[in-house]
């Protein structure tokens, strides 16, 4: 989606204030770095209990619905501070953004062997809401698809710069 674009692509937007391709891919990265640790920490001392899915709750299902996954016409939420990508995005982004999902797949991988839907970890962006960590998979999982559909919006807008 990103190989072989060049800066000004990399960086290019539709509007003032939509995002580049590399601003998702930088937003997505930030994101996992806050994220993926604070769940691989609600692990640590629990008990090996493998469950076959991830089942969501009500809240859970309703959060993600509204403010995670796609969700073409409705309320756009803003990021927080925090996971706010740069305006100008490095071309070596890709590989950063790539690595980082490499430690997200361990964590899934690490997280099978668990009750993902029992043990629950701490929001790092919002003190009051503690998900379960299958939320919180469910969650990156969500977050990614969302990005990298409005990444690939970007390079298909009228304006993109010819390579």
């Amino acid at each position: 989606m990103a190989k072989g674009l060049s800066p000004e692509q990399l960086n290019w937007r539709p509007a003032p204030d939509s995002w580049s391709v590399g601003q998702c891919l930088a937003h997505l990265h930030i994101t996992n770095e806050v994220d993926l640790p604070a769940i691989s920490i609600a692990l640590e001392g629990a008990q090996p209990s493998a469950v076959h899915e991830i089942t969501l709750s009500r809240f859970s299902r309703w959060f993600i619905r509204n403010y995670i996954a796609e969700n073409p016409g409705g309320a756009r939420a803003r990021a927080p501070r925090i996971i706010e990508p740069a305006k100008q995005v490095d071309p070596a982004i890709l590989e950063v953004f790539l690595r980082g999902n490499q430690i997200a797949r361990e964590l899934v991988a690490k997280a099978s062997a668990y009750n993902v839907n029992r043990i629950r970890y701490k929001n790092p962006f919002t003190a009051m809401l503690r998900f379960t960590v299958g939320t919180g998979l469910e969650i990156v999982t969500q977050h990614q698809g969302r990005h990298l559909l409005q990444a690939e919006k970007v390079k298909q807008a009228p304006g993109f710069p010819a390579a």
